[in-house]
C-alpha cells in the first residue's frame, strides 16, 4: 500500500465526510495565514477505523469553535501511516519538511510513534499523540513539543488491583502478547495489585500476533488462581474472550483487563465478554451531561457511535483550542504555546482533566463491566492517575 497524501481546505473539510476517511483532494495554494494541521494516522488496515474515530474528534472540537485555531483557518495535510513502524521516520518528515506543517497530530501505532517522536525532537514541531500509549513518549524520550492526549500503557492496568482484591481476589495471573504494550500495562498492573496486597503468581505471554491461547488457558486451568488480568487489543480481544468463555473458565475464574480487552469489540465477543470487568479513562455510559452531548453532537455529525478514540482525537482538538487561542493563533510563540498547553483543564467527555509536566494525562480511570452489549460503569476505579514519567527531563 503506497502511502497516500490529501490536502484539504477548511472548506473541503466537510466534518461528514471525514466519517469515511476518504475525503476528495484539492489541489490548493500554502498560505502563510493558516495554521497547517497534519494528520498521520492509519486509514487502511487493521487500525483504520481508530485513525478515522480520531480525526472526526479532533475536527468536531475544532468545528464547535468556528474552524478556527486562535482566530486563523486552518489547512490540513494527511498522511495513511499504514501502521508501518519501518515508515514512520520518513512518513513523518514529509509532513514536517515538504507539507510545513505546524502541528503533527499522529498516532495509534507505539511502533509508529516512535518514528514521529524522532522527527518531533529532530525538527521540533509540535506534536499531539492522540492515542499511541509507549512509554518512552512521555518518560525517557519525553520533550517540550510533545504532549499526548490519551493515556500510557500502564494507567489503565494501574487502577485494576484494587478492585479486584476488593472482590477477594488476592492471587492472580497475568497474561498478555509479548511485545512492549503488553509489558508496559503489566508494569501497571503489577504496581497496583501489589501495592493492595495481592500476588502475581504467574506471568503468560505469547509471540505477537499468536492468537492460539488454547495451551496457556490450560495452564490457567491447572494453575487454579482466584482470577486472571490481561492486556489484549483489536483482533486478539474478541479471540481471547471467546476461547476463555469456551474452555469454561469464566464460570470458575473472573476475568479482568485492561479497558481496550472489551473496547470496539463487543459485537464480535458477543456473550463470551458478559461479566468481565476492565478499567480504562472512557466509558459510553458515562452519565454526565458532557458525555451525552458530546455522544449526541457526534452520532449527528457523523452518523455512528463515538468511542474512546473519538474522545481522544476531541481532546487533542480542545488541548490545541486552549493552546491557539493564549498565543492568538501564533504558534511560533513555543515558549507561551508550551505553557499554556501544559496548565490546560479540558473538559472532556471522559472528565476534566490535566496535562502532568512530563506531557501526559492526569486521569481518573473507570472500573466498567461488560452487561449485554455495553461497558457499564461501575464507578471510578481510582482518581487522578497519573503515569510515572521515570527518565523524563524536560529540555
Amino acid at each position: 500500500m503506497t502511502t497516500r497524501r490529501l490536502v484539504i481546505t477548511r472548506s473541503a473539510a466537510v466534518i461528514g465526510a471525514a466519517s469515511t476517511g476518504l475525503l476528495l483532494p484539492q489541489i490548493v495554494r500554502a498560505q502563510s495565514s493558516k495554521v497547517r494541521v497534519g494528520f498521520m494516522l492509519p486509514y487502511t488496515g487493521t487500525f483504520a477505523q481508530l485513525g478515522v474515530a480520531i480525526e472526526n474528534g479532533f475536527r468536531m472540537a475544532l468545528e464547535e469553535q468556528g474552524g478556527k485555531l486562535g482566530g486563523r483557518e486552518v489547512e490540513y495535510f494527511k498522511v495513511d501511516d499504514e501502521s508501518n513502524a519501518a515508515k514512520g521516520v520518513e512518513n513523518a518528515q514529509r509532513l514536517v519538511q515538504r507539507d510545513k506543517v505546524d502541528v503533527l497530530i499522529g498516532t495509534v501505532h507505539s511502533g509508529v510513534q516512535m518514528g514521529i517522536h524522532r522527527v518531533a525532537r529532530d525538527t521540533g514541531v509540535l506534536n499531539l499523540i492522540p492515542n499511541a500509549g509507549v512509554h518512552a513518549a512521555t518518560r525517557a524520550l519525553c520533550a517540550p513539543n510533545v504532549f499526548r492526549t490519551s493515556f500510557s500503557n500502564s494507567q489503565p492496568t494501574l487502577a485494576l488491583g484494587k478492585p479486584m482484591i476488593e472482590r477477594g481476589h488476592k492471587r492472580a495471573v497475568w497474561i498478555t502478547h509479548n511485545y512492549a504494550a503488553g509489558e508496559e500495562a503489566m508494569e501497571g498492573f503489577e504496581q497496583g495489585y501489589t501495592a493492595a496486597g495481592g500476588t502475581i503468581i504467574k506471568k503468560l505471554g505469547l509471540p505477537f500476533p499468536n492468537v492460539e491461547f488454547q495451551a496457556l488457558l490450560t495452564e490457567i486451568a491447572s494453575l487454579k488462581p482466584d482470577a486472571v488480568a490481561c492486556f489484549f487489543a483489536g483482533g486478539a480481544a474478541p479471540k481471547f474472550l471467546r476461547d476463555y468463555a469456551a474452555a469454561g473458565l469464566n464460570k470458575t475464574i473472573p476475568l479482568y483487563g485492561s479497558g481496550f480487552l472489551t473496547e470496539g469489540v463487543l459485537d464480535a465477543a458477543g456473550d463470551a465478554a458478559n461479566g468481565v470487568i476492565t478499567t480504562l479513562h472512557y466509558a459510553d455510559s458515562l452519565d454526565t451531561p458532557r458525555n451525552k452531548q458530546f455522544r449526541l453532537n457526534y452520532a449527528k455529525t457523523f452518523k455512528m457511535q463515538p468511542d474512546v478514540y473519538a474522545v481522544q482525537g476531541y481532546d487533542t482538538g480542545l488541548l490545541l483550542i486552549q493552546g491557539a487561542n493564549k498565543v492568538k493563533g501564533d504558534l511560533s510563540a513555543k515558549n507561551e504555546l508550551y505553557a499554556a498547553m501544559e496548565g490546560a483543564v479540558i473538559d472532556s467527555p471522559r472528565g476534566k482533566w490535566t496535562m502532568s509536566k512530563a506531557h501526559n494525562p492526569i486521569q481518573d480511570i473507570y472500573l466498567r463491566r461488560v452487561e449485554g452489549r455495553e461497558n457499564k460503569v461501575l464507578g471510578i476505579a481510582q482518581k487522578a492517575v497519573a503515569d510515572a514519567a521515570t527518565g523524563c527531563r524536560m529540555a
